[in-house]
């Protein structure tokens, strides 16, 4: 006698669809939870990418031939919308003080935010049809973005270059792929977000047809106002403890996640936030002592001066921040020297001169050599600095001479000047 075949399990005992499963049994998780922080984190995320423009237009990308942009082959992704103003001192301070304060704050809003969504990314099957497949898509796209963009903005912040590559063009890329990512995410949930925000008034809008709701809810141990709270908590955290590093003065001491290029720089005039030291870039006593020259060229002339011809000039003074990539700024800082426009009157450039291109001592690292708009140039709190607050630079601040620039990235303000060159380079 043939043994009975065993009869096919019923759908009440089939496995439950990974959204389902026992693992994901948060009774937090909802439509409208998710909702409130997408919400929170569209606003978040368009500051980010504005300011990240706008840090992208500081720059003078169009200018050197390549020498201040660092994203070769962007094409129309390189765009800006007008070239970057002198005034006010504080404007790149504001931007990127903005961009990175913020970006950090947001952290516990986008990790609250996947963790409310994680059932959706192990749905099976992973594609019922080609709009559905689009729409995963466009979520590993969201979701990896996200995550590269954050994670490789805080290394930066930070100081720590972990990644392969540049930091510039990787997170210039980056936030292209998350913010198309992101922005037909938003066209494609606008409308169940708007839904579920009406839940509370509206009965019919909180039928669950998102799959997030969990079909087998543990006990409840936190409301989700509660939970919010708890997230918003976080935020407010992270952006006490890192606020400070752009506000500068007294406040940078609550500023615990500031980057740290090493040891601070100590007290006196020089005693302000640096990132790359002298030695760190291989510049030395030999050449900045007296043996220094700092050569202009321009106008089909050129002169050579010592540091002595240098304070011989008409010296002018200016008081203005220094404001990073990375998000620290100082205070104003009282800056004496030479006039950049004056120095380009000494090559016959006196009427209306035009852009420069700065070059350093340092032998390797970024931004050895810079380009300046001419607006840059006329503007009179452009200098050459030769001293701050009234002493000399010191050799991690520039010594023997170095660019201030209002409104001006760190890394545009270039240290240890070699070559002046006005005009076409």
């Amino acid at each position: 006698m043939s043994a009975p075949h065993p009869s096919p399990p019923s759908p009440a005992s089939s496995p439950p669809p990974p959204a389902s499963r026992p693992v994901w049994r948060s009774p937090l998780r909802g439509p409208r939870l998710t909702a409130l922080l997408g919400v929170v984190l569209l606003a978040g995320i368009t500051l980010l990418f504005v300011t990240g423009l706008l840090s992208y237009a500081a720059y003078n990308p169009d200018l050197g031939g390549g020498v201040n942009d660092k994203t070769p082959g962007k094409g129309l992704l390189g765009f800006y919308l007008f070239s970057w103003p002198t005034g006010p001192s504080w404007l790149y301070r504001l931007t990127q003080g903005l961009h990175v304060t913020v970006g950090i704050a947001l952290v516990p809003v986008l990790l609250a935010k996947l963790w409310s969504v994680i059932p959706k990314l192990f749905t099976l099957p992973p594609a019922r049809s080609v709009g559905h497949a689009l729409e995963r898509l466009s979520l590993l796209l969201l979701v990896g973005g996200a995550l590269f963009e954050f994670v490789t903005g805080i290394l930066n912040i930070q100081l720590e270059y972990l990644f392969p590559g540049s930091f510039y063009p990787l997170h210039f890329y980056g936030a292209w792929v998350f913010m198309a990512a992101f922005a037909a995410h938003v066209v494609l949930r606008m409308p169940r977000t708007v839904r579920a925000l009406r839940e509370h008034t509206d009965p019919a809008a909180a039928a669950d047809d998102t799959g997030l709701v969990a079909a087998r809810p543990d006990p409840p141990t936190m409301t989700r106002r509660g939970a919010l709270g708890l997230v918003g908590a976080g935020s407010l955290l992270l952006f006490a403890t890192t606020a400070g590093q752009s506000l500068g003065g007294r406040w940078r001491r609550t500023a615990l996640l500031a980057p740290h290029g090493g040891r601070e720089p100590g007290g006196g005039p020089n005693g302000f936030q640096i990132n790359k030291t002298a030695a760190a870039v291989g510049v030395t006593a030999r050449e900045t002592g007296d043996a220094w020259r700092l050569t202009v060229e321009g106008g089909g002339r050129r002169v050579r001066l010592g540091r002595a011809d240098l304070l011989a000039l008409p010296q002018h003074t200016a008081a203005l921040p220094i404001a990073c990539v990375e998000g620290w700024s100082t205070g104003d800082q009282e800056w004496s020297g030479v006039r950049l426009r004056d120095l380009a009157a000494l090559v016959g450039l006196d009427d209306r001169p035009p852009g420069v291109l700065v070059e350093s001592l340092q032998l390797h690292g970024s931004f050895r050599r810079a380009a300046l708009r001419d607006n840059q140039v006329r503007d009179p709190r452009s200098l050459l600095a030769l001293r701050v607050g009234g002493a000399e630079l010191s050799p991690d601040h520039g010594y023997p001479a170095r660019i201030i620039v209002p409104a001006a990235p760190g890394v545009l303000q270039t240290k240890w000047v070699a070559r002046l060159t006005f005009g076409e380079w």
